[in-house]
């Protein structure tokens, strides 16, 4: 069993910057890769960021070049940067740990992200 949980969450005024950060613990070998997901009011979730074991990126294309991922194994952590943020950014960002094995998903908690224009 794999423990996901984020922090970092609140409220920014749009051009500002946030970093959410995701915490796993359990049976963290077993993590082959992390990603940050976001669902805002009345909206569906949608892909953030990813990031394989081996450290390859992927991003949804409405953070292209404003959001960046990263992972520090030795911590089991994974960080969320995000900059030069807008009013549709606001979202709950939930951090989601895949593993080999069932559930294959561990979803955390989720955190709020305001941003006011």
């Amino acid at each position: 069993q794999v423990q996901v949980a984020e922090s970092g969450g609140g409220s920014v005024q749009a051009g500002g910057s946030l970093t959410l950060s995701c915490a796993a613990s359990g049976s963290i070998l077993n993590i082959r890769g992390m990603a940050w997901f976001r669902q805002g009011p009345g909206k569906q979730r949608e892909l953030v960021a990813a990031i394989t074991s081996g450290g390859v990126t992927n991003y949804g294309d409405s953070v292209k070049g404003r959001f960046s991922i990263s992972r520090d194994s030795a911590k089991s952590t994974v960080d969320l940067l995000m900059s030069s943020l807008k009013p549709e950014d606001t979202a709950v960002y939930y951090c989601r740990a895949t593993t080999p094995n069932s559930p294959y998903y561990y979803w955390g908690q989720g955190t709020q992200v305001t941003v006011s224009s």
